[in-house]
């Protein structure tokens, strides 16, 4: 066959075969890229690599050739070009959207409006701010001044502020209401007043809410519904309402659209905690960024009212009903944005206030029943009503009392009960060393080990005598003082705890209106002087002492086995301790990757410096008329280097944040 039929194609084939083989060439270029990087390629990033290489390496070939006077390797050139230019795309792409991320250009997309939105919000608040006259204050160039009316302007001015600013800077308002622990009396009583500020939502949205949620027309659900709501709060709605069965209940709705709102504005309450932490002293001791994540936590669970039913199940499995009673939950109309409860008949304190019909004892009654029932949930069952204000504590018509608004929860283990139990008993023996112990158990261990316990020791001795001695009258000032005592000292109490704290110093309100003359120390100290007292009874030693044994049984019995072990190993000398700061396999790995890394980057820096130097040398052996074998070691040795500078990039970008 003639030589010219084997290279001549007809014009149908060669266009194909033309593609083809620039498909492989480019597939090839990004498998020797990805080589290069460390990286496996997938094949649309390979196509995208190889064809962005040629573009640049034929645009090098072109300008190189344009300089006849140069000596520079054309060849060399364009080709490093090529596999720099599809090592640079593939680090771009790897950066933009990782290896595994099917979904990432659209989750770039939405951050991108997200950010938008945010950027918008953000001007939206900060004219908020400043047309209350806070802006000095957000910027960290002043700080609350010390007199009465300039702080009554400010915290009227935050009040109006936290109203104009929505829903979640409402609801953060009603907290820092009851945080009498960080804010001065005159700020609680101003902030107060938004439980009372809050609009309500059309009858026409609540019931296109409920039909959203129960799937059917209200009528058809409820045999009646009140359109005017029973309470209105900067989350949800509550109306009455009647079941087809006769049965009268609760029915509590979300607002419309508030859990987007919420967790658009929650986001920016955490970066303007951040940014104050950052630069106002007055923000930093109040622990502001503390503040803003536990708000954002408990307000994220309040959007999903399956929680609060959840919670109240967990209360009313752990009250005594014949004196408290809890709502029972309808869990077949309970849904996230809708929950339906029993209606209790009764009145809440904050409206009934004293029991003017009942006699000093059965009012004494009614509080030790409502003190003893959370003292009970805290130390008993780990499950305790977090935010028991009297609206939220019902006389019922049977002399019972009812507990509402169970979206505050909080929980603990059986670890810090037992620590909440020696306290409780330090302080009916009035044992400051004994309540130092019980506190610090409570800390994490780095706090514990840092503070001088001693001198704790002695502040709690002067916190006993000031508010515990006998005949004592609890208030306000002193949980006050229980919470502030500990963050005096460095501690930082968990935030279980601190709500349980915040709770008694709640309860203290409640009782107060109860029982103007109601002595909580010392029920309270009976209370401990019983429930510990119960616990060293030598029937309830036995029984701790089994728990105890049973808990330790698996490991007792692994015990022989690697006793026997150790001994073995010992006696044939294999025996090893290792002690050290990189004793994990994840330290050793994270060290040897900061090495790897480190070595590559010097290697680039030595590569891109040897070539630039090897450029500046004249003369040399000559390999060709235009190139010496300096020019052509000193553009491979750039190139070298260009490759190793994208690879350390690729390999800062993909460290896990752990080890950073």
């Amino acid at each position: 066959m003639h030589p010219a039929a084997v290279t001549t194609l007809p014009p149908a084939l060669l266009a194909p075969v033309v593609w083809i083989a620039g498909l492989a060439t480019a597939m090839a270029v990004a498998w020797v890229a990805g080589l290069v990087l460390g990286i496996r390629v997938s094949v649309p990033r390979a196509l995208a690599a190889g064809f962005a290489g040629f573009a640049v390496g034929g645009v090098t070939t072109e300008l190189v050739s344009r300089a006849p006077g140069e000596a520079v390797p054309i060849g060399v050139v364009s080709s490093g070009g090529v596999v720099i230019a599809a090592m640079a795309v593939l680090v771009v792409g790897e950066v933009l959207f990782p290896t595994g991320s099917r979904l990432r250009p659209l989750a770039r997309a939405k951050g991108v409006r997200d950010a938008a939105g945010r950027a918008l919000r953000y001007a939206a608040i900060l004219r908020i701010a400043a047309r209350h006259g806070l802006g000095p204050y957000l910027a960290g160039r002043r700080a609350p001044s010390a007199g009465d009316r300039p702080r009554q302007r400010l915290a009227a001015a935050l009040a109006a502020a936290l109203e104009d600013g929505g829903a979640a800077f409402v609801k953060l308002g009603q907290v820092l209401a009851t945080r009498r622990d960080l804010l001065p009396p005159v700020f609680v009583a101003e902030l107060s007043r938004l439980h009372n500020r809050v609009a309500t939502v059309p009858a026409e949205q609540v019931r296109a809410v409920l039909r959203e949620e129960l799937g059917a027309p209200v009528e058809e659900v409820f045999a009646e519904f009140g359109a005017a709501p029973l309470a209105s709060a900067s989350i949800a709605q509550a109306h009455t309402a009647r079941l087809r069965d006769g049965t009268a209940v609760v029915v509590k709705v979300q607002r419309p659209g508030i859990a987007r709102a919420v967790r658009r504005d929650l986001d920016i309450l955490g970066r303007l905690a951040r940014f104050l932490h950052a630069r106002a002293a007055w923000a930093r001791s109040m622990g502001v960024r503390d503040l803003a994540d536990g708000f954002a936590e408990a307000l994220t669970e309040e959007l999903d009212f399956r929680v609060e039913a959840a919670n109240i199940a967990a209360v009313a499995a752990t009250t005594d009903t014949a004196r408290v009673v809890v709502p029972r939950v309808f869990d077949a109309y309970t849904t996230r944005r809708v929950l339906v409860m029993e209606r209790l008949p009764g009145v809440a304190l904050s409206a009934a206030g004293t029991v003017p019909e009942a006699t000093q004892e059965d009012r004494d009654a009614l509080a030790r029943t409502l003190l003893e029932t959370l003292l009970t949930q805290v130390t008993e069952h780990g499950v305790f009503h977090a935010d028991p204000h009297p609206g939220n504590v019902l006389l019922l018509p049977d002399g019972r009392l009812g507990l509402l608004d169970f979206g505050a929860v909080g929980r603990l283990d059986a670890g810090t009960r037992e620590c909440l139990r020696f306290m409780m008993a330090a302080i009916d023996r009035g044992d400051p060393a004994g309540l130092t112990d019980s506190l610090l158990a409570l800390v994490p261990p780095e706090d514990a080990r840092e503070v001088d316990a001693d001198r704790l020791r002695r502040a709690l001795g002067r916190f006993m005598v000031q508010h515990l001695h006998e005949g004592a009258v609890p208030d306000v000032r002193m949980f006050t003082d229980l919470v502030l005592l500990p963050a005096r000292h460095r501690l930082r109490l968990p935030p279980e705890v601190a709500a349980v704290f915040r709770a008694l110093g709640t309860l203290e309100g409640v009782l107060r209106a109860l029982s103007p003359t109601f002595d909580l120390v010392g029920q309270a100290r009976r209370y401990a002087a019983e429930r510990v007292g119960e616990r060293l009874r030598p029937d309830s030693l036995r029984a701790t002492l089994t728990d105890e044994v049973v808990a330790l049984l698996p490991t007792l019995r692994r015990l022989p086995r690697r006793l026997d072990r150790i001994a073995a190993t010992l006696e044939e000398g294999r025996l090893r301790v290792e002690v050290g700061l990189l004793g994990g396999g994840a330290e050793r790995a994270f060290v040897a990757g900061l090495a790897h890394q480190a070595m590559l980057t010097l290697l680039a820096i030595a590569s891109g410096a040897l070539g630039v130097a090897l450029l500046a040398v004249p003369g040399g052996p000559g390999l060709t008329p235009r190139t010496s074998f300096f020019d052509l070691l000193g553009y491979l040795l750039m190139v070298v280097g260009g490759a190793l500078v994208l690879r350390v990039l690729l390999a800062v970008y993909r460290r896990p944040a752990t080890g950073a």
